[in-house]
Order: structure tokens, then C-alpha cells, then sequence
């Protein structure tokens, strides 16, 4: 290993968070939680109809919700989409794992082509293998600029996706003006029971010319986000996790609540935010309206309906 290389590179190739720490949970810790769960109502949240010709000739900054982790951020001419996860389930097959309680908002089909795709980790419900490939499919011509964290590249190579590129935290890429950093978040990686950590994860900031969003992806809590603004400066939006944080022994490293999550927005300085990750899978012990009832209750974090376009020009 390079005796120069940054603190959260570990000399086996894995990688903790910006504490040192890595979070890698016993196995008896995860069984005592399984037992522990339990039985939680599923959710369908109620969707708005796309207006699909909004989408496709925005007259704005605007941002649609499409469920879970995904989003369309259509700012300065392109188009971003972040993690996306179309399919019923968030997991490696398609006849168990965490079913889907919400549609998807937008199908892949009727999104406008996308510039940009930011994946923040590897976990299935963020990066989800169906989905990239539809993408890829739709747009065989004009394939979107993927930006990914370390060691998440030969994921894309398998697929035969070229155009992706690796980011470290705090490097960035530039695309037509907009600059991508990747940021330091609280969280982990795996795909196996053989490859904890092994990929890098991260959160990153859309800096366009006219507006700046943090979109957080997954994270705990941590002092990462008062370094982001003390590195790279206030933004305007805020995209933060608020849901999968129960019961807290266990989730509390690794995903935030509410109101941490509005701590957050205090410490990145936003003008605007709103939630994510939760109520489109059912992953943890909270029941799934509680995130956004939480949410709506900071005043300040907004909770969207999947498929709600929002202008972001205004405040």
C-alpha cells in the first residue's frame, strides 16, 4: 500500500469511515436483531402523475422524487439521476429480499435521457444491477457519465458500461459546467459475505452554476457534514436519509433519524431539504410512515410525493 495514501484507505485494500472506524457488525448481533424485529404494515405511498412534458423541456431547476434513494435533478441543461432502484426488490434475485411497497414514480422508459448517474454505495437498494442494465438499454447511443466510488468500477466493466468514472472523497469530475465531488458520509459497503468494505462509499455535491445539492446517499450521523461545508460551502438543497434507523443499537452507525438528519441540514448550511430512504422498502424496525411523519415535524425537512415535481428556483 502507498504510505501516502489517505487514513481511510486500510493497508488490506478495505476502507473505513473518516473516524477510523469501520462498521462490520458480528454475525450474533445481526441474529439478535432478526429475532428481535418486528412484523412492520407495509406502505404505498400516494404517487403524482408525471408530467412527462415538464420533465422532458424543464423551464427550471426542478427535482422529482422517484422513490427511495432516486431522484431526477434537472439543473443547468442535464440531467442527474441518483441511485437508481426501479425494481421490485432491493436484492441479488428476484424471489426474496425486501419487496417494493411504492412503485416507482417514473418508469425507466419515461425519463428524459440522463447526463449523469450517481451510485453512492454498493448495497442493493442502491445499486441495483436491473435497473443499470434497463439504462443502459435505453440509451445505447447516448450513454449517461457514471460516477461511482472507489473500487466500484468493475461492477460497470461486467456490464460492458464504459463511461464511468471512479471518485474518491473530496475528488471531483466536471461535466458541462457542473462539478461532481464525492464527500466523505458514515456507512459501509458489501455485496457478499466476502467483500465487506472492499468498495468505497460516498455522498456528493451537484455544484451547477445556478444551484448546489448535497445529495447525502446513506450515511450515520457524523462531524463529516460540518467538514463538507467548511471545505466546499453552504448549498442550497439538502437531499438527506431519514429513514431504516431502528432499533438504534444496531442502525445507528450506519443510518440516521429525522432529526439527526436535520442536524445535518444545520451543518451543511442548506436553504432546503428533503427526505429519502424510506417509504418504498421495508428494511428496518420503524413503522414505515414514521420517517416522514418525523420529518414533517422539523418544519423543515420537506417529504414530497413520489413523482412531485419541485421547483427549485424558489425557496
Amino acid at each position: 500500500m502507498n504510505s501516502n495514501a489517505p487514513a481511510h484507505h486500510k493497508p488490506d485494500g478495505t476502507f473505513v469511515n473518516t473516524n477510523g472506524e469501520a462498521i462490520n457488525k458480528p454475525f450474533r448481533d445481526l441474529l439478535k436483531w432478526q429475532r428481535e424485529a418486528p412484523d412492520v404494515a407495509p406502505l404505498t405511498l400516494p404517487s403524482v402523475t408525471p408530467q412527462l412534458e415538464i420533465l422532458a423541456n424543464p423551464g427550471s431547476v426542478q427535482l422529482t422524487w422517484i422513490g427511495h434513494s432516486t431522484f431526477l435533478l434537472q439543473v443547468d441543461g442535464l440531467n442527474i439521476l441518483t441511485d437508481p432502484i426501479f425494481t421490485r426488490r432491493a436484492s441479488p434475485v428476484s424471489f426474496a429480499g425486501p419487496k417494493r411497497t411504492t412503485p416507482p414514480a417514473l418508469s425507466i422508459d419515461q425519463l428524459p435521457p440522463i447526463d449523469i448517474v450517481l451510485i453512492s454505495h454498493n448495497h442493493y437498494d442502491h445499486l441495483d444491477k436491473g435497473s443499470i442494465k434497463e439504462l443502459r438499454a435505453k440509451q445505447p447511443d447516448n450513454p449517461p457519465q457514471y460516477f461511482v466510488p472507489l473500487n466500484q468500477k468493475p461492477f460497470f466493466d461486467k456490464l460492458g458500461i464504459k463511461k464511468v468514472t471512479e471518485l474518491d472523497w473530496w475528488d471531483s469530475a466536471k461535466v458541462q459546467g457542473t462539478t461532481v465531488h464525492a464527500v466523505p458520509v458514515q456507512h459501509w459497503s458489501s455485496r457478499s459475505p466476502f467483500d465487506r468494505n472492499k468498495v468505497l462509499w460516498a455522498g456528493f455535491l451537484i455544484d451547477s452554476p445556478s444551484h448546489r445539492t448535497l445529495f447525502v446517499g446513506d450515511s450515520g450521523y457524523s462531524d463529516d457534514f460540518k467538514t463538507i461545508a467548511q471545505r466546499l460551502g453552504p448549498v442550497d438543497l439538502a437531499l438527506v436519509p431519514i429513514g431504516a434507523y431502528d432499533p438504534r443499537w444496531f442502525m445507528k452507525s450506519a443510518h440516521m433519524d429525522p432529526e439527526e438528519a436535520l442536524q445535518v441540514v444545520k451543518d451543511v448550511g442548506a436553504t432546503r431539504a428533503i427526505g429519502m430512504h424510506w417509504g418504498t422498502f421495508s428494511l428496518t424496525d420503524e413503522p414505515m410512515a414514521e420517517p416522514g411523519e418525523r420529518a414533517d415535524a422539523t418544519g423543515v425537512i420537506e417529504t414530497p410525493a413520489p413523482g412531485q415535481i419541485i421547483d427549485l428556483t424558489n425557496p
